[in-house]
């Protein structure tokens, strides 16, 4: 197994599944039903037609639920990372995906807009490599129809990332890449 999917499959199960960031990763974790993709594209043309290779093998393979473009050495920049995921999501657009898939978004710099570098909410959105998960939108509309108060997860995912404090995911992601 790729390293960096080892290592990708360590956060999920450290910090996305273990605290719970995402209610809705658990099942397809243990399920085994997730695809994960690793790229080493480092310009945004090869990486948005790996991105849409994924996009059809996801289409063509119903007993995968998601999938992630772990981008392996390139988009370390945050800000290049970001221009990938503007074209990414005109190319869904263009490409027929709108309403079929929507993009997720994690990066090692992760950093939400107006906040500090240093604020540990960003680390909801940290990763060990820049990441794309593709979301199949009809799964996303089922569970979020019986979950309870799904718009309070991101204020609670940030509540709790403020608990932890920057220096605990630091050293959790620290620790996973050096495995």
């Amino acid at each position: 197994m790729h390293p960096a999917i080892e290592q990708t499959k360590q956060w999920l199960a450290e910090i996305v599944i273990g605290l719970n960031f995402c209610p809705f990763a658990k099942k397809e974790f243990v399920n085994d039903t997730i695809h994960y993709h690793v790229s080493s594209a480092g310009r945004i043309e090869p990486a948005l037609e790996e991105l849409m290779v994924q996009c059809q093998y996801l289409s063509e393979h119903d007993e995968l639920e998601t999938s992630l473009v772990i981008f392996s050495t390139g988009f370390r920049q945050f800000e290049r990372y970001l221009d990938l995921l503007d074209y990414a999501n005109e190319l869904l657009v263009d490409s027929g995906y709108e309403g079929i898939f929507q993009l997720a978004s994690f990066h090692p710099d992760y950093c939400f807009e107006g906040e500090d570098l240093d604020d540990a909410a960003n680390y909801t959105n940290r990763s060990p490599y820049p990441t794309i998960h593709l979301i199949r939108e009809a799964s996303m509309e089922r569970v979020l129809a019986v979950y309870q108060q799904p718009e309070a997860i991101p204020e609670n995912n940030i509540a709790l990332a403020h608990e932890k404090g920057a220096t605990y995911f630091k050293n959790v992601l620290k620790r996973i890449k050096k495995q």
